[in-house]
């Protein structure tokens, strides 16, 4: 039986005891349908797991025993950064998810010239906070113990003044310019746009802050599939794969 990996937002502190309440509680006691004695790996991002059993579970909380912790971390040797255009319906969740899973380092959520997401005020608030519920889920799936770092979102002219990766690119299919004649950078960001792409104007803009274009093949790569391709790139070419 698979053990539940499960991220909490507090201390964890070996051989001790320690109460699980909210949608913590809740998913393990309705969803998972836990019981005492159960096994559990806990983890807070601060380095490393936990191993767990549960010891009591009433209706709306539970206690676990905290046992030993494992300095166990399956980061990439290349930290990357994904800037990438708020895109509609589902597509963001989905970049976000497999992004973890590909062991990206941050999250850059842009607005750029052709975003039709408008997002501001509660919505926005409302919005960040479901897309780092992504993150940690794709997390406890993964078996990462450090979650992404999902930063504020901003606009593309801002950002490109900011990011401070090493080597730092644009997508688009505009260029010829290919990964493979590149020396290995410590760290990597990539921009790509939303649905429709960037502008000419925000490639120039994005190029003038050192940002180099660079394509992904001949073929042209909706929002969605060009971060996914682009980073299993990065970490085959550079990381861990």
């Amino acid at each position: 039986m698979r053990i539940p990996r499960i991220y909490i937002d507090k201390p964890i502190t070996a051989n001790s005891n320690l109460e699980l309440d909210g949608p913590t509680a809740h998913y393990l006691l309705k969803v998972l349908r836990m019981e005492s004695g159960r096994e559990l790996i806990l983890f807070n991002g601060q380095s490393g797991e936990y191993n767990a059993i549960i010891e009591s579970a009433g209706k709306k909380n539970l206690t676990c025993t905290v046992a030993d912790h494992t300095p166990k971390e399956c980061e990439s040797t290349l930290n990357t950064e994904l800037a990438i255009g708020v895109s509609r319906g589902e597509r963001m969740d989905w970049v976000l998810q497999k992004a973890t899973e590909l062991g990206v380092s941050r999250i850059v959520p842009l607005f750029a010239e052709r975003t039709e997401v408008k997002l501001k005020g509660e919505r926005l608030d409302k919005k960040v906070q479901h897309w780092q519920q992504i993150l940690i889920s794709a997390c406890e799936q993964c078996t990462r113990n450090t979650l992404p770092v999902l930063a504020t979102p901003t606009t593309l002219e801002q950002y490109v003044k900011t990011s401070q990766a090493e080597q730092k690119f644009v997508l688009h299919h505009r260029t010829e310019k290919q990964l493979r004649d590149i020396t290995k950078p410590q760290s990597a960001a990539l921009l790509i746009g939303p649905e429709g792409g960037l502008t000419e104007e925000e490639i120039k803009i994005a190029e003038a802050q050192g940002f180099n274009p660079l394509a992904l093949g001949p073929r042209v790569l909706r929002t969605e599939t060009a971060p996914i391709a682009a980073l299993s790139v990065l970490q085959f070419v550079w990381g861990d794969f």
